[in-house]
Parts: C-alpha cells; structure tokens; sequence
C-alpha cells in the first residue's frame, strides 16, 4: 500500500473548496452548516462520506472496488481475498448474519466495521462491551483520536473541530482482541481480531473519523490511511457496504428484534416465566364458581295464603279461621309426625320439642285457635293477630 504517496490523494483536492463554503463560520450571510450525519457514501456534505469511498481505489490500488446491497449471508471467497468495509450509524446483525461475517474471515479475508452502536449479539460474539451502551455517548463539539502506526508503532493524534458522537471499549479479552486506537480519554475506540486463516476484523467506535469534514481537516487524511492500512493491500476486491445502512429484509418482527438483541431477549424470557408462574399459582388458589341452587319453595303455603286473601277480601273471617287451623294442623302431622289435639298439653310439650318453640307461645296459640273455631263471628283485629302468630311460627319451625 502506498499510502505515503500524496499523489494518490488528487481526488481530495476537488473538495475542499466546497467543504469550506459549507463549514466555514458565516456572519452575514444566510449559509449554514449542514449538520445532517449520513455516513453515506454519495453525501458530499460535512457528514458524508463521499471522500472516504472515493479514494478507496488509491488505498487500494490493486483491487476492485464494490458496493454490497445484499446480506452478508452472501459474501463469498471466491476470485481472491477481499475486504468488506462498513460505516454505518448502527449495525446489528442477526445470529446468522454474524455466523457469516465470522466464516467469511476465518477464510482469510477482512471486515472493517466503524459505528456509533453496535448490537449486543455482536458484541457479544466479539467479547466486548461498550462505554455508551445506547445512543450516542459523547456529544462534544469536536473529536479527538488516536490511531497506532501500523510500521513504527507510534501513536499519532488526530483531531476536528466537529461533532463527535463516538464511543468506546469498556471490556474486552485480551487474548483474542489488540488495540489499535484510542480516544482522547485513552479508552480502546479501534480493536482488530485476528484468525487462524489470515482473516481478520477490525471494529472502530468513532465513524465521523471517516466522514468529508474529518478527512478534509488539516493532515486527519492519514488517520484514513493508517487505519485502512491495517487490512493488507494485496485484497482483491474492496466491497463497500450499503446493506447495513437500511433494514432491507422483508421478515422483520417485532419478535425478531427483541430475540437478537441480549438484553431484550432475557427480559423477553423473564417476562414469560413470570407469566407461567403468576398463572400457575393463581389457578391453584382459585375454584370454580359454585352456582347458587335456591331452596324449594312452598307451595302449599303460598296457595294456603291466597286462599286466606280470597277469604279475607269475602270478609268470612270465621270460615277463614277455620281454614287457617285446618292447615296449621295438617302442617304438623306432615312435617313432624305428631297427632294434633289443640286441647291436649302433651301435644304442646312434644311440639315445643320437635320444633325448639317455647311452650308459652305455642299453649296461647293453640288456645286462640280453639277460641275462635267454636266463636260465631271473629273480628278483623282478631284475624290478623292469629295469622301473626301462625306467620311467626311457621318462621321459626
């Protein structure tokens, strides 16, 4: 890679004139920094990355140079080694997706990936954990990295007067994972794994590094330079992704979502057992409802009782009285079995026993029904004191 050579750089000469026009500090007039961050490829504003895709070819001399519209799920190592370069707001790829990525450079050849996020089941592919978690981290207004010479080992310093929004490595396995770069805190912020095959992948967690107001300030092209010369030049072919940029698959779920991101999925899980458990113990506790059956009625007292209403309306109050008695003994010889004798003080001892009712309220009941039986006339006032009597007797009976 002649990445010393300035020659090759002629392409960064068209834009400056433009990029200055767009970030440079306007008082009087109506011009305004454009502050859209696209990191797409065909953006020549501050936040694209047009001047990073465009000098791929003097990078990279000896190789072709591809987009990649499809899944990973379609790369392949056929006509050489390649490079599969991604720089995206946030990439995060499902199981299979990552289970691609990992053969396509465990056959020798490289991946370079430069996000703001990155999904849990990458990085938990990778062994890493980020500072920022979500979301943007560091929202100051200017960037500052750092980047190992490939060569010297040396670490040079770049910076821009622009947004920053990157992230970092909080955790990582030393064994398998070598720093490249850092922020200006000193935290891990590009990492490369290397494979057995002579593949590797590189991560880096600061991608307006890449775009046209970073590589246009100053001498920041050799960041570009230093950090692309970690994938070596003899790649056949440079493969430009576009597929991570826009959900392009048409099977998305809700439920897909939640299952590849860690995080979800175990509160996806948790939520479920709490589900099982909850209905579990609950059912257990609960029985079915008991329907109300109501008791029998009696009907040969409510038709004792119209019949009393058709009397008492006739005003026979006498042959009313009869009828009520008549009924109140055949009551008892129904229901308990005794002889009756209105007169008899043994018949009053035996239903005060079988009935729980106290013999002074039965012996007066028994002698007003004997009184008005065999009286020629019984008042209203009489009636309706006998009938309280045999209300309140057949209430307790």
């Amino acid at each position: 890679m002649n990445g010393s050579n300035d020659i090759k750089w002629r392409a960064w000469g068209i834009l400056p004139l433009v990029l200055l026009l767009l970030v440079s500090c306007d008082t009087g007039g109506s011009k305004k920094l454009n502050r859209r961050i696209t990191l797409w490829r065909k953006d020549k504003i501050p936040y694209g990355t047009y001047t990073a895709y465009e000098n791929l070819p003097y990078v990279f001399p000896d190789a072709e140079v591809s987009v990649n519209k499809t899944s990973p799920l379609n790369l392949g190592s056929s006509g050489g080694k390649k490079a599969y370069i991604i720089i995206v707001p946030r990439i995060s790829p499902d199981e299979t997706e990552i289970s691609a990525m990992l053969n396509f450079v465990g056959e020798g050849n490289h991946i370079f990936i430069s996000a703001f996020q990155y999904g849990d089941s990458l990085l938990h592919a990778l062994s890493l954990r980020t500072g920022g978690g979500f979301g943007f981290s560091n929202a100051s207004d200017s960037l500052r990295l750092s980047v190992y010479h490939p060569l010297t080992g040396d670490s040079l310093a770049f910076t821009y007067p622009g947004a920053a929004y990157d992230n970092w490595v909080s955790s990582l396995d030393s064994q398998y994972t070598t720093i490249l770069g850092r922020d200006a805190a000193g935290r891990p912020d590009l990492v490369k794994f290397t494979y057995k095959g002579g593949g590797s992948m590189l991560l880096q967690f600061a991608p307006m590094a890449f775009t046209n107001f970073f590589l246009l300030h100053k001498k920041n092209k050799a960041y570009y330079e230093d950090v692309l010369s970690y994938i070596p030049g003899s790649v056949k072919e440079v493969i430009w992704d576009d597929y991570f940029r826009y959900d392009r698959r048409t099977d998305f779920s809700a439920l897909r979502y939640i299952m590849k991101n860690e995080s979800l999925r175990w509160a996806f899980w948790l939520l479920l057992l709490l589900f099982g458990l909850v209905y579990l113990f609950d059912s257990k506790r609960k029985q079915r409802v008991v329907p109300v059956i109501p008791g029998l009625r009696n009907n040969s007292l409510d038709f004792v009782k119209t019949i009393g209403r058709l009397y008492y309306q006739r005003r026979d109050n006498q042959n009313l009285t009869v009828k009520m008695s008549t009924h109140f003994q055949d009551h008892i010889r129904t229901r308990y079995n005794l002889s009756v004798t209105l007169s008899d003080p043994a018949f009053v001892d035996r239903l005060s026993d079988k009935t729980g009712i106290r013999k002074e309220f039965l012996q007066a009941l028994m002698e007003d029904m004997q009184v008005l039986q065999n009286s020629p006339s019984v008042s209203d006032a009489e009636l309706l004191a006998l009938n309280r009597k045999l209300d309140e007797f057949y209430k307790y009976a």
